[in-house]
């Protein structure tokens, strides 16, 4: 076999739903499988699994053994010459793995590969590529220095290389996350005793220590929806401490100078975010277009919005003088088209939701800092 996908998922019904859609579309022509691994949801995540995909491996862990153990179990049970390490609240295009595992085969002392995230905006995410986060390298970004002085302090997201660029970069996400399995396993894969936010830093960084290459690979765009790491608090800010001295301890030694700019981190972050003031409330689209062919669902649409919806096949690029949610249906869709979509009108003060094939719910996301959202559609 070809290929493994390895799932992990916690909590992200409808996520799930269409991620798994995405990915059994891109594997259309490879000889590979996907593992579902379940860390105890409370939703109805296995139920769905069971009836919509009952020929997909599904792994049900009786309690929540987080990230590091949850995929490794997946892995354990892997038959794949490689395998891929996916987030759930993620969608790849139909030749996302046929591009991958074609770029693959021509490295030599291949370690992982990572490829182009985009938010739910259509935004480029930054973490698609990264570098070893040493002590200052880390107060840079949590300072927002690289923002500033992206050519002396970039080397947080590895700006040596451009998001359209392909390379050898040191640090790669968790999101997605290819490599052998040989090599997977030859490392011990994810440590377990890793804490939230350094698992796929200290992957990577044994891979390096193996000799081999990780590399950013530009050719293939995924939707990465964000959850709830991306959430910027002071949650997040000690719990990133706290990987991050993890990753010291284990591979380098106790650093002070960290600590010392951690804490100094973490006070600017504090009073940016006072400064700041709370973010705008949400508020509801004045114009709707729905890319279908489908007039049932654009009346059931505008009878759940209570506004005109505009039915319309797929342009390249959207009018820029109207503000409108462009909803995708992926009944009329490919996913590829609908991403392409996505990057090609990025910034042009759309919001975009998807209705996965045969579902009765959309996804999306209405800013590059809010979290991805699901909308359940009204049945008639």
């Amino acid at each position: 076999m070809q290929l493994s996908i390895i799932i992990l998922n916690y909590n992200v019904r409808y996520f799930l739903e269409q991620c798994v859609l995405s990915v059994e579309r891109a594997l259309n022509n490879i000889d590979g499988e996907i593992i579902v691994v379940d860390n105890n949801s409370s939703d109805d995540s296995c139920v769905m699994m069971k009836q919509r995909f009952p020929n997909i491996k599904l792994i049900e862990n009786k309690e929540n053994l987080g990230f590091p153990k949850g995929n490794n179990i997946g892995v354990s049970q892997a038959k794949g010459e490689y395998i891929c390490i996916l987030n759930p609240d993620t969608v790849v295009a139909e030749d996302t793995f046929a591009k991958v595992l074609a770029f693959a085969k021509k490295q030599k002392d291949l370690g992982i590969i990572g490829v182009k995230l985009i938010d739910g905006t259509g935004n480029f995410l930054p973490e698609s590529k990264r570098g070893i986060p040493t002590p200052f390298v880390a107060f840079t970004k949590i300072t927002g220095l690289y923002k500033i002085f992206p050519k002396a302090f970039g080397k947080y997201y590895a700006h040596h290389l451009l998001e359209n660029e392909t390379g050898k970069v040191e640090i790669l996400v968790g999101a997605f996350m290819l490599m052998e399995r040989d090599l997977y396993n030859e490392i011990g894969g994810f440590d377990e005793n890793c804490f939230m936010y350094s698992d796929d830093v200290d992957l990577s960084y044994m891979a390096l220590q193996k000799g081999k290459s990780n590399f950013y690979f530009h050719e293939t765009s995924v939707i990465h929806y964000k959850g709830e790491s991306t959430i910027k608090d002071l949650t997040y800010m000690k719990r990133s401490q706290d990987a991050m001295n993890f990753f010291y301890k284990k591979h380098f030694r106790a650093s002070f100078l960290f600590s010392l700019f951690m804490k100094i981190g973490i006070v600017f972050f504090s009073l940016v975010k006072m400064f700041r003031g709370k973010p705008k409330p949400k508020s509801s689209p004045d114009n709707y277009i729905l890319i279908s062919d489908d007039k049932k669902l654009k009346e059931k649409l505008e009878n759940q919005f209570k506004k005109p919806v505009k039915l319309q096949n797929l342009p390249q690029t959207f009018s820029k003088n109207v503000a409108a949610e462009i909803i995708f249906d992926q009944n009329h869709l490919d996913f590829r088209s609908i991403i392409e979509a996505f990057e090609a009108n990025k910034k042009n003060g759309f919001t975009f939701k998807i209705i996965p094939k045969s579902a009765d719910f959309m996804i999306g996301s209405n800013s590059s800092s809010d979290r991805g959202e699901v909308i359940k559609m009204l049945i008639n």
